[in-house]
């Protein structure tokens, strides 16, 4: 796998988990009276992109102003940044299409130009395709919560209850944090206030409408705005979308079976390949040694790429590279390196090993704790958490025999379970008639399959496009051409399945 594969993967999958009414946030509707008039009218101004890849793909960047707070538009605004790769073909052009790379808080500035590798010429040249970074994140005003020690949301707690006490600190030692360096922009980052930036775009744009592309967390996000702004959106493309209910929290949650059946379905895979790999000859004698890993790491961090990589980090090196069965190979690679290091013999590191080693051990300063920040922001204004730490010390010792690599990890305490606020506004409720393409794995370990029907029945208009194997978000990173010339059909023509169907690889 190429190294870009699987650091994509890590930010995509750590990242995590009748219509809905506005409450005391007026509606963003043209016309509506509600002071937005002056941000969906400003210019918005393309420029040569700071990232000189971006600027070399021919992707160019603007920034939109919007209000911090929707409920007071004439008070303290921030700005969004976005991207853009214009059609190919203004004759042929179709609109705008916007895009969200998943997280919550996975940078999108540069969906565009990867989406444009998997698109058809029709429809690079129907959309001028738009990317964004959300509020609080990358190039758009950021929340810097002056994070020193964590940088990802999941982490195992460890065997005991020393380990899990270490995760209750950490754990309110980062919502401290983020109170004392960002409490102004705390309350305002929730997938809502996110859907009505999304709008802002879209009028600071001129269009009427807008076509949507998102995946995991974007999957959501474009739900959302469906419900909010249902006259608003042209087609809708959601990849490996989340149970619209369960988001954020209880979505976490239920990806720990989930793993524990990748790696069932690893082990499967792995065992009849003994004499390559050489890590069991049956899927019980693989799943018992991924396990004496994980207990040999707590005795004595393993050393390798110049980290120490102890039990509270091995479940999340796992859990990223279990993400797509096309890893596998690179799955057993780790386990083999992993296997030879703990025992101290010396180990050669793959580049791509490296890479995702390094960004799982980022530490303050760096992009990834930036994000980091912006994740907790977001997750922590979208829903309210169990705030009793006995709450979770039940839920870890509940999982630890039918889960015992990753229960632990998607039990352990939330950050937001000791945030300052609880969310201003509710979740919104999806529930609604407008035509979606849904794409789904059956594998998922992130947003599973079952997750995934669920929002096929909130969304009652939609097709459902069922992909065997396991995966998380499809159309962009599994070579899958029935997925692809689906959701490239439905984007140019607007022609969705006449039924749910099966795209096989």
């Amino acid at each position: 796998m190429r190294k870009s594969v699987v650091l994509g993967a890590l930010v995509l999958s750590v990242a995590l988990l009748g219509a809905a009414a506005e409450g005391s946030v007026p509606a963003t509707s043209p016309g509506a009276g509600d002071g937005l008039d002056r941000f969906r009218t400003q210019d918005v101004k393309w420029t040569q992109c700071r990232d000189t890849s971006l600027a070399a793909s021919g992707t160019e960047c603007a920034r939109v102003t919007v209000p911090l707070d929707y409920g007071q538009p004439r008070g303290r605004t921030i700005e969004v940044a976005v991207s853009r790769i214009a059609s190919t073909d203004p004759a042929r052009r179709r609109g705008i299409l916007l895009t969200n790379p998943g997280g919550p808080a996975a940078r999108g500035l540069g969906l565009p130009r990867d989406l444009r590798t998997v698109m058809g010429p029709a429809v690079t040249a129907a959309y001028d395709v738009i990317g964004m970074d959300t509020r609080g994140l990358g190039e758009s005003t950021p929340v810097d919560c002056g994070l020193t020690r964590s940088t990802w949301l999941l982490h195992a707690p460890g065997p005991d209850r020393a380990g899990f006490e270490e995760s209750v600190r950490r754990s309110r030692d980062d919502a401290r944090s983020c109170r004392e360096r960002a409490a102004d922009l705390l309350p305002h980052l929730s997938t809502r206030n996110i859907a009505r930036d999304v709008d802002i775009v879209r009028g600071a744009l001129g269009e009427r409408r807008t076509s949507w592309f998102g995946q995991s967390y974007g999957a959501f996000l474009g739900a959302t705005y469906a419900q909010m702004f249902p006259g608003r959106v042209d087609r809708l493309v959601l990849d490996s979308a989340p149970d619209p209910a369960e988001y954020p929290f209880r979505m976490v949650r239920r990806q720990g079976l989930a793993n524990e059946r990748a790696l069932d379905d690893f082990a499967a895979w792995v065992a009849p390949r003994h004499r390559t790999y050489g890590l069991g000859a049956t899927p019980a004698a693989v799943r018992a040694g991924v396990e004496a890993v994980v207990e040999r790491a707590g005795d004595e961090p393993i050393r390798v790429g110049g980290h120490r990589v102890g039990d509270r980090e091995l479940p999340l090196l796992f859990y990223v590279l279990l993400v797509h069965d096309t890893a596998n190979p690179e799955f057993a690679g780790l386990l083999r390196v992993l296997r030879a290091a703990a025992f101290g013999k010396p180990v050669a590191v793959p580049g791509w090993l490296q890479g995702t080693l390094d960004l799982v051990f980022a530490g303050a300063g760096t992009d990834r704790a930036a994000d980091y920040a912006a994740e907790l922001a977001m997750l922590c204004a979208d829903t309210a958490v169990p705030r009793d730490p006995e709450d979770y010390w039940r839920a870890v010792q509940r999982t630890r025999a039918a889960q015992p690599v990753f229960g632990p990890m998607t039990h352990a305490p939330f950050p937001c379970a000791f945030w300052a606020e609880e969310p201003r506004e509710p979740r919104t409720v999806v529930d609604n008639g407008v035509p979606a393409l849904q794409i789904q794995a059956t594998g998922d370990p992130r947003t599973t399959y079952r997750s995934g029907l669920r929002m096929h029945r909130a969304l009652r208009a939609s097709r459902l496009v069922t992909v065997p194997g396991r995966a998380h978000t499809v159309y962009a990173s599994r070579p899958n051409d029935c997925v692809r010339r689906t959701v490239n059909t439905y984007l140019v023509h607007g022609t969705l399945p006449a039924r749910d169907t099966v795209c096989r690889d």
